[in-house]
């Protein structure tokens, strides 16, 4: 899964430094036909990579809160897991005759 992960940010960077060149290639024609001033390119190219900052930066913040969410619940469901496991294994050794008092994870007898 964080192959994935890192799979589909690194692709986002490729895409996004082509996008870039690209853009800059267009920008110049542009003005290489008259079509657009110099200022005008350099503007238009500023606010272009200030905007996709912006969108990596917010993809960015909602992939980790994301993946935060996915994290805390297996978390979760594993520390459920673990108390359901436990209470059976208690409930084992009192019907096994064997009870003992033990501490488990949680640090609970």
């Amino acid at each position: 899964m964080i192959d994935t992960i890192k799979k589909t940010l690194l692709a986002g960077v490729g895409a996004a430094l082509v996008s870039s060149e690209k853009v800059q290639a267009s920008l110049e024609e542009f003005v290489r036909q008259g079509k657009l001033s110099a200022e005008d390119a350099r503007a238009m190219a500023d606010k272009i990579a200030k905007q996709g900052r912006k969108e990596f930066e917010d993809a960015s913040a909602k992939l980790h809160e994301t993946f935060s969410s996915v994290v805390e619940k297996l978390d979760v469901k594993s520390q459920d897991r673990i108390k359901v496991l436990e209470a059976r294994i208690h409930a084992l050794e009192a019907a096994a005759g064997k009870h003992t008092t033990h501490t488990t994870r949680s640090g609970k007898a």
